[in-house]
């Protein structure tokens, strides 16, 4: 199994979800991944360079996708790179995977290309689910595409809303927020995507799409509210309308017919208990010589008064 954008912070935990399994996985990024398993190969380089991309696929079994700019502010700032590296680094891995015989293709996508948000984002992920299933059409490579829903969770960075909003609450007591208070999100914990990314190996999830999404729906206010309570504080939450945000509100839905199922994992991280190790981890960062002991963040014997 060859994993583009293995480094990143889904990519990662489908890396470890594939080598838990018992799959052989050689890791494919810019920078070498800081959660590289001992069982795992890495392999540095740039999705656009083809030398590199055809040593990664030539003995993959399946090929996957995590590279790219996948901010929807970083793609709304940088259009022509968000082209190139999205969609043109996707179409030169589906023509080495096309010429080396890959067994299946698998993407990350979003929901975003369900709908007519997400600005270049969404632009750049609607065109590489094109070049996907033309490729199938015209080549027979079978493809599987993934389209996740709002990601939480460990290894993420400030891009990701969720690490945001606690590193906000945490450093500021203030929360910013472009958009309403009642937006919509159905949150998915990083390591649920993975395993649930784990089960689409299977034959029936050949040449489909599939939403990857949570079972908790909240609006961002109650969110909000939760982080407070969690923190035992009033938050301050600042909401600034940003028409080009690119944010959905309600859904990512319209009527842009592109059918695809849904797979919701059965057993999954509750929000609050994912949340709350998000603050014992941003908390951790802030403070890193406290040490965790029984659920509590202790100072270590030489540093206490």
């Amino acid at each position: 199994m060859t994993v583009f954008g293995g480094s990143g912070f889904l990519g990662s935990h489908v890396c470890d979800k594939l080598s838990e399994a018992g799959h052989r996985v050689t890791v494919v990024d810019l920078r070498p991944s800081p959660w590289l398993r001992p069982d795992q190969a890495m392999l540095a380089g740039d999705i656009l360079d083809e030398n590199i991309v055809r040593e990664a696929v030539e003995q993959a079994d399946m090929v996957f996708n995590y590279a790219g700019i996948a901010d929807i502010g970083e793609a709304n700032a940088r259009p022509v790179d968000t082209a190139r590296v999205n969609v043109l680094g996707n179409v030169m891995l589906l023509e080495a995977c096309r010429k080396a015989g890959v067994r299946r293709y698998v993407f990350a996508s979003s929901l975003y290309v369900y709908g007519r948000s997400g600005g270049f984002y969404r632009c750049s992920k609607q065109a590489c689910e094109i070049f996907i299933e033309n490729y199938q059409a015209m080549h027979g490579l079978p493809y599987t595409i993934l389209r996740y829903g709002s990601l939480y969770g460990p290894r993420a960075d400030s891009r990701n809303a969720i690490h945001r909003f606690v590193h906000e609450a945490l450093t500021r007591g203030t929360i910013t927020y472009y958009g309403a208070p009642t937006a919509l999100r159905e949150y998915v914990h990083a390591d649920d995507a993975a395993a649930a990314t784990l089960s689409v190996l299977d034959g029936e999830f050949e040449n489909r799409n599939i939403v990857i999404s949570g079972n908790q729906p909240m609006r961002v206010g109650d969110l909000f509210r939760m982080i407070g309570e969690m923190l035992g504080r009033e938050l301050s939450v600042k909401y600034l309308e940003d028409p080009n945000s690119g944010h959905y509100q309600i859904t990512p839905y319209s009527f842009m017919p592109k059918i695809g199922r849904k797979l919701t994992p059965p057993l999954s991280v509750d929000l609050g208990q994912g949340i709350l190790r998000v603050m014992e981890e941003e908390h951790k960062a802030l403070h890193p010589r406290l040490q965790a002991e029984g659920g509590y963040l202790m100072q270590p014997d030489d540093c206490r008064p």
